[in-house]
């Protein structure tokens, strides 16, 4: 599973997306829309007009959404530990 956050300059949103995952120990790739502007069109083909962007890529397929969302973020890092711990107890496949 992989984690990016999609952000632009001066977001608060961003940094508190950014901020909330570090305290949740959700490690992510982040990417600054300011120097990437193809990935800026990419998102908007998503649907996605504002800042952040979380995308989750799992194996199954991959989750997105836009702006601050502290109940999604929460959610993600207890997945995440779901899956690491069935991965270390041998349960996952």
């Amino acid at each position: 599973m992989t984690v990016t956050v999609y952000s632009s300059p001066a977001c608060m949103p961003c940094r508190a997306t950014k901020r909330k995952l570090d305290e949740l120990g959700v490690e992510y790739t982040s990417v600054d829309l300011a120097q990437d502007p193809d990935a800026a069109d990419d998102l908007k083909k998503l649907g996605h007009l504002e800042t952040p962007v979380v995308i989750v890529r799992l194996n199954s397929g991959v989750e997105h959404w836009s702006g601050h969302r502290p109940d999604r973020l929460t959610q993600l890092a207890g997945d995440l530990a779901a899956i690491a711990y069935l991965a270390e107890d041998g349960d996952l496949a």
